[in-house]
């Protein structure tokens, strides 16, 4: 029954209650529709786990694109320089500490 309660935590629905909407569920319903009645529940919500899923999907394709874009653009911003500095060398020597 443990497994149970925390399969409904989320509704906040406990055993008790669990029970009781089943046999509410059960007497309106009767014992040839519940099959049919949960099929149709089970199909709706694997299409809401589809639909979830696919606009997620489409969210991640998205956020790759413009990470791509921003850094293709940052690439393109930052340039190599062109001019390179060379070290001079000054005409005198440094004069050695005795």
């Amino acid at each position: 029954m443990d497994m149970l309660n925390q399969t409904f935590l989320f509704l906040d629905i406990g055993t008790g209650e669990f029970i009781l909407i089943f046999l509410i569920v059960f007497i309106v319903f009767g014992p040839s529709k519940i099959p049919e009645l949960s099929k149709k529940i089970g199909r709706g919500i694997y299409e809401i786990k589809r639909a979830s899923n696919e606009i997620k999907r489409e969210i991640d394709t998205e956020v790759r694109k413009l990470e791509r874009d921003v850094d293709t653009d940052i690439k393109k911003s930052v340039k190599k320089p062109t001019v390179t500095i060379k070290e001079e060398k000054s005409e005198e020597e440094p004069k050695e500490n005795k």
